[in-house]
């Protein structure tokens, strides 16, 4: 017996429709530049013009250039001053107001051809004035959705959308909509993409979420101009004060948060704060000995350690993560605030790895790979693979639990022996002793489990890392022996995701144990993948 088909409500940037972007857009993409520019300019040249206005204009005095009108010396070279002795102010004035309305009309003509629309298939924009682009984004194949609210886009009410698509350079972003907007239109992305069927468009509403109804009462009806601008006032405020995560969004003890005295200390025990202590010693041994030249090479190696300990500090306040109807949301931000949610069956692989100083203090950091997330990409597409920038072994199982929700129940037995164990413990095939030859540190760390439809590996000792692969999603698997691992009778085994920051390897077992593991895991892959249904979680399964 088959359920009947779930159908969900669908919101009005939803409804298959043509829309445009917030009408703030172009001043929040490109014109931030421009008015630097012009801020630029306007720094640079105040005290010339303010000089001729007081020459031109004061009582009694010499006109600019002297009594000949002498444009020479020092003045030649000023633009300003050029202009005003060749009589060339008012065409001056009007080139710059003829390019203000021409960048002015390029952003408005550039905000009206940029257009989305949302058909049960496929997100699609179309963008561009000279030449039109138009991109499309398949629902059932989105990785997951990001929402960005910069600071300066919040003074505006709004917020970006960033849509992951698998495949490189597939991702589809909205730059910008309204906050509200973005949150209701990421919400019926991820409703359309889980296999839900829309019901009937609703009405559409009109002004800032004001129904039409309303919207069309008669004089006298509406509120003020003042009350309108006092409650925009307050919509601002409190979009800056609110938690990144709306309370009534997940159940309280599905939330994962980081106090802020474990954000300051892991940052400085984490392995950047080695590199910029070694900078700094290096630019005082350089100065100290007059080699100069430490200041061309150092300093800007420091600038950038800084500059990056910075980020990784600012990116984990206010950090939550958590589980929601359509998935796992992920959020942080002060001033500027991300978050992204990550639906089911998306996770290729789940790391936890821990670096030699944080031992001490149990902390860990997860990681994943998700379709589209190379970890070769831009800063922001890299971040978002780390689900966990610095937790407890309890907040790494909440963590998976979250991620991996049908299999927790089977890995949790797993999981102690898998983070902190050695040996053959709990399902774990072990390295022979024999592979401290190429391990001498870490072999006692290596070994390979499957569990609930799940491989574990892992290795290191400098840096601990557990590497977990749902079979339902590997790419592929490998078992590789160099000459030096056939002589020691070793070998590797390998499971190929996606392309991200997590490397799913056993680098040293038994051949025997690695053969048996290769046949066993491609084996269960196939079994698992053909009754995995976790990525269309909103379609209702035969009974």
């Amino acid at each position: 017996m088959t359920a009947p088909e779930a159908r969900t409500p669908i919101g009005p940037l939803a409804d298959g429709e043509w829309h445009r972007l917030h009408p703030a857009s172009p001043l929040l993409r490109g014109g931030l530049v421009f008015l630097a520019v012009i801020g630029f300019l306007i720094a640079n040249l105040r005290e010339r013009v303010v000089e001729l206005f007081l020459l031109f204009f004061a009582p009694g005095a010499e006109p600019p250039g002297g009594p000949n009108g002498d444009f020479g010396g020092d003045f030649a070279e000023d633009p300003v001053t050029g202009l005003v002795a060749n009589g060339l102010i008012g065409w001056a004035l009007l080139v710059l107001v003829v390019v203000i309305a021409l960048v002015v009309l390029g952003f408005w003509l550039a905000w009206r051809m940029h257009t989305f629309r949302v058909t049960d298939e496929a997100l699609e924009v179309r963008s561009g004035i000279l030449f039109r682009s138009h991109r499309s984004a398949r629902l059932d194949r989105i990785q997951g959705i990001n929402v960005a609210r910069p600071v300066f886009a919040r003074l505006f009410g709004a917020a970006k959308l960033d849509v992951s698509v698998a495949g490189q350079s597939g991702n589809v972003e909205l730059s910008y909509l309204g906050s509200a907007q973005a949150d209701r239109l990421r919400g019926d992305l991820l409703r359309l993409a889980s296999g839900a069927r829309r019901e009937a468009a609703q009405p559409p509403a009109t002004g800032d979420g004001v129904p039409a109804s309303t919207a069309t009462a008669g004089p006298g009806a509406g509120p003020t101009l003042s009350d309108r601008a006092g409650a925009l006032v307050g919509r601002r405020v409190d979009e800056f004060l609110a938690p990144e995560l709306d309370p009534d969004l997940a159940p309280v003890e599905s939330v994962v948060r980081i106090p802020f005295g474990r954000v300051i200390a892991s940052a400085l025990l984490g392995g950047s704060m080695i590199w910029f202590v070694a900078v700094v010693v290096a630019i005082v041994v350089g100065l100290s000995t007059g080699s100069l030249w430490v200041l061309f090479t150092f300093v800007p190696a420091a600038i950038g350690v800084v500059s990056y300990l910075w980020t990784r500090i600012t990116g984990s306040l206010r950090y939550t993560i958590a589980g929601t109807p359509d998935g796992v949301r992920i959020g942080s931000g002060l001033l500027s605030t991300a978050n992204q949610t990550i639906p089911p069956g998306r996770v290729h692989a789940i790391e936890a790895s821990q670096w030699l100083l944080w031992r001490a203090f149990g902390w860990w950091t997860v990681r994943v790979n998700v379709a589209g997330q190379s970890v070769g990409a831009n800063g922001d597409a890299a971040r978002r693979t780390l689900v966990l920038p610095v937790g407890t072994a309890d907040d790494v199982r909440r963590v998976i639990g979250l991620l991996a929700p049908d299999a927790i129940a089977e890995l949790d037995p797993v999981l102690d022996a898998g983070l902190t164990g050695t040996g053959p413990h709990d399902g774990f095939t072990p390295a022979p002793r024999r592979a401290a030859w190429i391990r001498p540190f870490s072999w006692r760390r290596i070994g390979l489990g499957i569990v609930g439809g799940t491989a574990l590996l892992r290795r290191g000792w400098l840096l601990r890392s557990l590497a977990l692969v749902p079979l339902a999603r590997m790419q592929s698997v490998a078992v590789a022996s160099g000459p030096l691992r056939r002589g020691l009778g070793l070998a590797s085994v390998r499971i190929h995701t996606v392309a991200g920051p997590v490397t799913a390897e056993a680098p040293a077992l038994d051949r025997a144990d690695a053969d048996d593991a290769y046949a066993r895991i491609a084996d269960e892959a196939i079994e698992r993948a053909l009754r995995d249904r976790s990525d269309r979680w909103g379609v209702p399964h035969a009974a």
